[in-house]
């Protein structure tokens, strides 16, 4: 691709990304399931039928760079790369990527540093870039929203992923997997380009650890002016969607209601932790939703964790809620990005009614059960995870920790006093880094095996595929539902009429 080739207008990028509001609230918000499963292309097909499309803004990065290395086979990335406001900005994260042709076979992908806190200048443009480039696309075609999903988990990508994907028009900000009682915040300042901090999560830190964002330190030219999105908390329970509406330092301005019968992360149990025969979390009456109480807090709601049917809608709808968000049915369909093998795989034991989900308390490095389906040669199954050798060198889910005095000075002195470990990554690595050896029983590396879900699997010296790890909810066999007869395979649109059904 030649990156001098005319740039368009903002005029250009306004018309071909249209920025009109969504007109009403969407009875149907799609999941942001991530990474790279709720791509751009599903958001379109979805914000197309006029209900709400969401990018996963997980891993964006590593998904743009895999993307440009196989050398943008379809043009895509380019088209979202040429319509960023800021060119030069735009050259350098090109050049810097793009592999004409694509990378052979054999080759693995491109490594970059994982991210910290004080990242440098060229991974902070990437992220940038690549969340607009998601967002831009998602919203190419159409006049309607695009949400973009984060997990506040995965923090020290929040300011520019939120900044490039503003940068783009997004619509909505969709957040869950922790408490993010900052981010309307930083929704008001970006929308200002006003330097913007956020404080960092640090196991063991007596004093707060914040990140720093300057958006016009990015700037090139005239700053374009922005709209302020509509933020959606993920809660599971209306403890913490009272701490939302009550703590948070700006405008919430709906909540997602999710229940532990959802697909990917689940909130852990109230309570102590209890097992069933087979080994999931038992969830019990302290983690039932109070309704009344959800309807008295005055801000729209949707309900999730299977209610993606006709029915559930009409359930959700009598219980005061606007609508619902639905995750399956959507990984599952044509425009998904989960790869197309793994997807018939799936399909095919849906069909057979065998598909089995098992609420693992242990596979993710969160701490949070991660739901994971039972497939052949995925991660689910214990002699393909014990055959894998530890490697973590994506980092997105790894915990920032106080160095203790004695590994500092093991280290060496100006060492940063900071450090970041990962219960899935090799054990004598986590050990050395103060963590206890029961915290790595189980645990999974689920950012490469997420990239393998999508059909991007780093290549490793010895020759081998990082292997998937398929995520999805409880409900996975009802997505029969969307399979017409004769038909293996479904799409969006499939999907959104049978929920609409009167």
């Amino acid at each position: 691709m030649n990156m001098e080739l005319c740039r368009p207008s903002q005029s250009d990028v306004r018309e071909r990304c249209n920025n009109s509001p969504m007109k009403s609230l969407p009875r149907i918000i799609q999941g942001g399931m991530g990474a790279g499963v709720s791509n751009w292309r599903l958001a379109q097909a979805v914000s197309r039928l006029g209900q709400l499309g969401v990018v996963s803004s997980t891993a964006i990065d590593q998904i743009f760079v895999r993307r440009l290395g196989e050398g943008d086979p379809d043009g895509r990335m380019w088209r979202g790369v040429e319509m960023f406001p800021f060119p030069e900005m735009a050259r350098r994260v090109w050049r810097e990527y793009f592999v004409p042709g694509g990378k052979e076979d054999s080759a693995p992908y491109r490594a970059t540093p994982m991210h910290t806190r004080t990242d440098a200048r060229k991974l902070v443009e990437l992220c940038v870039v690549s969340n607009f480039v998601e967002v831009a696309l998602a919203r190419m075609g159409h006049g309607n929203a695009v949400g973009i999903n984060l997990l506040e988990k995965v923090q020290t990508v929040h300011l520019p992923s939120l900044y490039g994907a503003m940068l783009a028009g997004v619509g909505y900000v969709l957040m869950g997997a922790g408490i993010p009682l900052h981010i309307p915040g930083v929704l008001d300042r970006l929308a200002a380009h006003e330097v913007t901090e956020y404080k960092l999560s640090v196991t063991g830190a007596e004093q707060e650890t914040q990140m720093r964002f300057d958006p016009r330190s990015f700037a090139e030219g005239e700053l374009p002016e922005l709209e302020r999105p509509r933020f959606l908390a993920i809660v599971s329970s209306n403890t913490l969607a009272t701490t939302m509406l009550r703590r948070a330092d700006g405008r919430v301005d709906g909540l997602v209601v999710e229940t532990h019968r959802a697909g990917g992360h689940n909130a852990p149990p109230r309570g102590k932790l209890q097992l069933t025969e087979v080994g999931e979390p038992v969830y019990g009456e302290r983690d039932q939703v109070d309704f009344a109480g959800l309807r008295a807090l005055g801000v729209p709601f949707w309900l999730a964790g299977n209610y993606g049917s006709a029915e559930r809608l009409r359930e959700a709808l009598e219980l005061g809620a606007e609508g619902v968000q639905v995750g399956t049915a959507f990984e599952f369909a044509e425009e998904s990005g989960l790869d197309t093998g793994l997807k018939q795989r799936v399909l095919e034991q849906v069909l057979a009614d065998q598909a089995q989900v098992f609420t693992d308390p242990l596979a993710s490095p969160t701490g949070f059960p991660f739901k994971v389906v039972r497939v052949e040669e995925t991660l689910s199954e214990p002699e393909v995870y014990q055959a894998r050798e530890r490697v973590c060198d994506l980092g997105f889910l790894r915990e920032p920790y106080v160095i203790p005095d004695e590994q500092l000075s093991a280290q060496g002195q100006g060492a940063c006093r900071i450090g970041y470990r990962c219960s899935a990554e090799p054990v004598a690595a986590y050990l050395a880094k103060g963590g206890k050896t029961a915290e790595t029983e189980g645990r999974k590396c689920l950012c490469n095996a997420l990239l393998a879900n999508i059909g991007y699997p780093q290549r490793r010296a010895d020759g081998r595929l990082e292997q998937p790890l398929i995520t999805a909810g409880d409900g996975i066999n009802d997505i029969a539902r969307f399979l017409a007869p004769g038909r293996s395979s479904y799409s969006a649109a499939d999907v959104i009429r049978q929920i609409l059904e009167s």
